[in-house]
């Protein structure tokens, strides 16, 4: 399978301006010996039941200076802005390799790599390699999923794993661009919660869903390693105009996120977990009432009676719509993971 670039006639005319400055960049970027280099994400996949299975690989090709691309020594606090500081190679020509098979693709505009294909990876933490013209190949972690699971767990991850406060914008932004990645605070009790629920649904994927910027995919995942949060892949979005309009949407993205994962596992019932704070529990809701046998449950954190004024006017789980066929135990809400861990004890998730 291989994947075309996308022409310049189908851009948004925001797009088109963005791309034309990025190739001014990048052309002086390459004349002062900056190389291309390929951050690989987590990835996921499916092993084979009765024919073929498949991988979903994602990762990102960049240009950086010769020294960065080096592996550095010790660990060293990074400023949230110095995420947003990276330069794409728009549109680069990739090479996939999946147990010794080679499958050629493209990078998007922005330098993302998304490509599934087929595969007969057996199930578990498994590798692939992905290459590009000027820049070492690397290794992409895959988790693949046996076809005899059932059960999955999706979770959101500001305000929900990770303290970010987005409810307040000026926060939010401190957050974001100026505090240190290791200042960053985990929820209460969520990392036990999550190791308690992998522990009782061996081979469960566990996979995380945010509006956040791919710019800070390293930096989360150094986030929930450091925190003791299972390793699964993250699927964000990219930042700046699209393809067809000015910005992206958010609420979008997490809606087509969970589409895509009742299509490529319609036996697998998902455990929705998000918070109150923006729009997860609207959205879980709507995903229950269309696909309501890949729903286990929605488990929703509470945010403080401040953090909820100051988010808007969001639906509140009492608001959430009847239709969805969440009754009784289906529909979980508690202020932190100790809470949440007890209300699954009961409905017989843990």
């Amino acid at each position: 399978m291989t994947l075309e670039p996308i022409t310049e006639r189908r851009l948004h005319r925001a797009a088109r301006i963005e791309d034309a400055v990025h190739v001014a960049f990048e052309r002086r970027m390459r004349r002062r010996g900056w190389e291309p280099t390929i951050v690989a994400f987590p990835g996921y996949g499916l092993a084979a039941k009765g024919g073929p299975g498949w991988v979903r690989v994602l990762g990102r090709v960049l240009l950086a200076r010769p020294s960065i691309s080096k592996p550095r020594k010790r660990a060293k606090k990074i400023r949230g802005w110095r995420s947003f500081a990276t330069l794409s190679v728009m549109n680069a020509p990739v090479v996939v390799e999946v147990n010794g098979i080679r499958y050629e693709a493209f990078a998007d505009r922005g330098g993302f790599i998304d490509f599934t294909c087929s595969s007969d990876l057996t199930s578990g933490p498994r590798s692939v390699r992905i290459g590009s013209e000027g820049a070492e190949p690397v290794e992409a972690p895959i988790h693949i999923v046996d076809p005899a699971v059932r059960f999955g767990i999706l979770s959101d991850i500001d305000d929900t794993v990770m303290v970010t406060s987005l409810p307040r914008p000026l926060r939010a932004g401190w957050n974001t661009f100026i505090l240190d990645e290791f200042a960053r605070a985990s929820v209460p009790g969520m990392s036990v919660l999550y190791e308690r629920l992998t522990n009782a649904h061996p081979g469960a994927p566990v996979i995380y869903v945010s509006t956040g910027s791919w710019n800070v995919a390293p930096t989360l995942t150094r986030f929930l390693s450091r925190h003791l949060y299972p390793v699964g892949p993250l699927l964000l979005t990219d930042w700046g105009p699209t393809k067809d309009r000015w910005f992206r949407s958010g609420r979008e993205h997490k809606r087509a996120a969970l589409r895509r994962l009742a299509e490529e596992f319609p036996d697998v019932r998902w455990l929705l977990i998000g918070d109150d704070g923006q729009h997860d529990p609207g959205i879980y809701a709507e995903f229950a009432a269309s696909h309501p046998a890949n729903v286990a449950a929605i488990a929703i954190r509470r945010l403080s009676p401040t953090q909820s004024v100051l988010a808007g006017a969001l639906p509140t789980l009492s608001e959430l719509p009847q239709s969805s066929g969440l009754a009784g135990q289906r529909l979980l809400s508690a202020p932190d993971g100790a809470g949440l861990a007890g209300l699954m004890r009961e409905a017989g998730l843990l």
